[in-house]
């Protein structure tokens, strides 16, 4: 497979891609979920409520910080993880943008 040339398509349309690539697993879909049901930040019970092994989950978490999804604060030996409320924004905003631009106005295919 070739490599993309990102340089060929807008900012916005790179950045959406990358912040779907970054959700684009169920494990992190179930993070999400279960950092927005606590509404604060979460530290160490990812492992036992997913049943995943704590390397996966660490992972997965990774994903996630590097895309700016979520922010991460270190507090003693654990680190605590919440909601990027810039970032959120940002992918309510695009997406919404993206799937609001469908207009069924004929009948096609």
């Amino acid at each position: 497979m070739g490599l993309t040339k990102t340089e060929i398509f807008s900012t916005e349309q790179n950045q959406l891609a990358t912040l779907l690539k970054a959700l684009a697993h169920p494990a992190r879909i179930a993070i999400l979920q279960r950092i927005l049901a606590s509404n604060t930040c979460i530290c160490g019970d990812l492992v036992e409520e997913l049943g995943l092994a704590q390397a996966t989950i660490s992972q997965h978490l990774k994903e996630l910080k590097n895309a700016g999804i979520i922010q991460g604060t270190i507090e003693g030996v654990s680190v605590c993880y919440c909601i990027n409320p810039v970032t959120w924004k940002l992918i309510e905003t695009q997406m919404g943008a993206f799937l609001g631009a469908y207009k069924q106005e004929a009948d096609c295919c």
